[in-house]
């Protein structure tokens, strides 16, 4: 692919919590339009940190972010990366925080500056998408965990993002739900993702490629 498909390209990212735990070493990757990654590795090898570094929520100490072809450094730089690059976090209750199913889902929409017939529109279709029909007005902090990821996966998809980064979207989900996951990505033809996930097989069925996090890097398996 050319360099102007290239989503994400990270150079030479070091990056240690105040802690002192170290995370990255002089880590290089890239993402790139119609790539599918799997991401896999030992609790506290970094994956989450990869995400939250992707999306300014964490800033390096070392190295360069260049998102969409535009470096990236200060709190302004990343607020083109959110509406374009959607992140499901790895706990549904830091992604949800309306009172209801339909305002949680509109939020990011009506952000955008969609109109709220356009916005309703969304709220049905991605509600299908999930199979969350019938939910709209059900109290958010009320659901299951596996609701509550669901809803949160629908809040991503309703800002049609250009690339996702889903953080264990199949935690908590039974394999009926896993299932329809499933399906919604792999019919996604257009879509570009990253998934982390401690689930190989599930990995194996949506993506193209395996990255494991191991000392401070990444290597292909």
């Amino acid at each position: 692919m050319g360099t102007d498909s290239i989503i994400i390209n990270l150079a030479d990212i070091t990056f240690s919590f105040s802690s002192g735990q170290d995370i990255f070493d002089k880590l290089n990757f890239s993402f790139s339009k119609g790539e599918r990654i799997g991401l896999t590795g030992a609790n506290g090898s970094g994956k989450t940190t990869l995400f939250h570094i992707i999306m300014g929520l964490l800033k390096p100490s070392e190295g360069r972010i260049k998102i969409f072809e535009k470096h990236r450094e200060t709190e302004s730089d990343f607020r083109e990366v959110r509406e374009r690059i959607g992140l499901l976090f790895q706990d549904a209750d830091d992604q949800l925080f309306c009172p209801t199913v339909a305002e949680d889902i509109a939020f990011g929409p009506l952000n955008l500056g969609k109109t709220h017939d356009e916005v309703r529109k969304i709220v049905d279709e991605t509600l299908e998408t999930v199979g969350l029909v019938g939910f709209e007005d059900k109290v958010t902090y009320k659901l299951s965990g596996g609701e509550k990821k669901l809803v949160s996966l629908a809040t991503v998809i309703a800002m049609k993002p250009e690339a996702l980064l889903l953080d264990e979207p199949t935690t908590g989900l039974d394999e009926e739900t896993t299932e329809r996951i499933i399906g919604f990505l792999n019919d996604s033809a257009d879509l570009s993702y990253i998934i982390i996930s401690h689930d190989r097989g599930f990995l194996e069925r949506t993506t193209d490629c395996l990255f494991k996090m191991k000392d401070g890097g990444m290597e292909r398996i």
